[in-house]
């Protein structure tokens, strides 16, 4: 299920203060990135991505694969960072940003 508006703005607010947890560079999506992608959505819920990646259209490809990779779902992009988010159904509140943010 996609995500609301009012849920996107809760998230980008809590985002903004988040340091990136995941780089993806010119490599790409290599199994090393994704099986991090895959730990940083279990414990945290919602991660911040950075792409050094400089071509526009590249980057969006690869943040498009890390969502469909991580099953999450994308909530903003600025410029070389992403944040995407999954909900963790056995979450980890102390390591969870989203449950950390309303404590």
């Amino acid at each position: 299920m996609p995500l609301t508006q009012e849920q996107k703005k809760q998230f980008k607010s809590i985002g903004h203060h988040l340091k990136p947890v995941l780089i993806v560079a010119d490599n790409g999506l290599t199994e090393g990135v994704q099986a991090e992608l895959e730990r940083a959505l279990s414990d945290h819920e919602l991660i911040k991505v950075q792409l050094r990646i400089t071509e526009r259209e590249s980057r969006l490809a690869a943040i498009n694969e890390l969502c469909k990779a991580g099953n999450a779902d994308l909530v903003q992009v600025i410029g070389k960072m992403a944040l995407i988010y999954r909900k963790n159904p056995k979450v980890n509140k102390n390591l969870s940003n989203v449950h950390r943010h309303h404590a």
